[in-house]
């Protein structure tokens, strides 16, 4: 009887220990998940700071200011598309569907059907 009670023991242990690698293996995988999407936003944030250094602040605060919207001075027509042309090329979303969001180096059909529209 006991080692009957001890094998049950063992054998319970076991599925324990097999549960709980189970759990630690999807532990691992959910943690690098997070600083994958911690690194791409980390560089996404890079990139707009430098790209914000780049603006000219007094034509970002006229632009910004409430009741205006104008373009800033010496903005042409297409420079807009220009500029989306540019982030889509910098590796990020310019569609509706996915706007502002990292592209991860694939290309979208919605950004170059978008993209596409406006050249045409």
């Amino acid at each position: 009887m006991k080692d009957r009670n001890f094998l049950d023991m063992v054998m319970e242990f076991g599925q324990q220990l097999e549960s709980a690698n189970r759990q630690f293996a999807e532990l691992k995988e959910s943690v690098a998940q997070v600083m994958e999407e911690n690194h791409a936003l980390q560089i996404e944030n890079h990139h707009l700071r430098k790209r914000l250094e780049e603006v000219d602040g007094a034509d970002v605060k006229q632009a910004l200011k409430p009741g205006k919207r104008k373009a800033p001075a010496g903005a042409e027509i297409g420079e807009g598309h220009d500029n989306l042309a540019r982030l889509y090329n910098e590796g990020f979303h310019v569609c509706n569907v996915h706007f502002g969001s990292s592209r991860k180096g694939e290309d979208c059909l919605f950004c170059l059907s978008f993209l596409n529209k406006q050249n045409g």
